[in-house]
């Protein structure tokens, strides 16, 4: 171990205490947003370019028809209902089958992101490809940056 992160070091210190801290606040929710299961799904990405704000939502299993999405006040809902894969495979009712382990999220869901001031509600668009939901929400025109002549 180096000299600069030595038992004694403030680094040192900071990684124990976030380790007690950790290991206090264990099982409980890191944010309020995450408090329950269904909060966390879809996981999404979100980014932007000149002309506007993209967002990916990860949702494999769903069709484009189970989704409700819209925008009111500055927030984007995204929100729908996956239906649970057990007890039916492949069309087949299995009555006999007992779950031990479940990692698959089913249930409904509602994640809302909090879009920025610049973010045009007329302008969306959405679609939904093998399992990812892209919503493209346009930028109003007053917010996109312009060259300005100085004479």
């Amino acid at each position: 171990m180096s000299d600069f992160y030595s038992r004694t070091s403030p680094l040192s210190e900071f990684d124990r205490l976030q380790r007690e801290m950790a290991s206090l606040f264990n099982g409980f929710p890191s944010s309020i947003r995450s408090g329950r299961p269904d909060a966390t799904f879809p996981y999404v990405n979100i980014g932007a370019t000149d002309d506007s704000i993209e967002i990916v939502a990860f949702a494999p299993g769903l069709n484009a028809a189970e989704f409700d999405v819209s925008i009111d006040k500055g927030l984007l809902t995204i929100a729908g209902e996956r239906k649970p894969a057990w007890p039916h495979v492949s069309g087949d009712t299995r009555d006999d089958v007992r779950t031990y382990a479940q990692e698959r999220f089913s249930g409904a869901f509602r994640r809302v992101i909090e879009l920025p001031q610049n973010a045009d509600p007329d302008k969306v668009q959405a679609r939904y490809t093998n399992g990812c939901l892209s919503i493209t929400v346009g930028k109003r025109e007053a917010s996109k940056p312009r060259a300005i002549t100085v004479q």
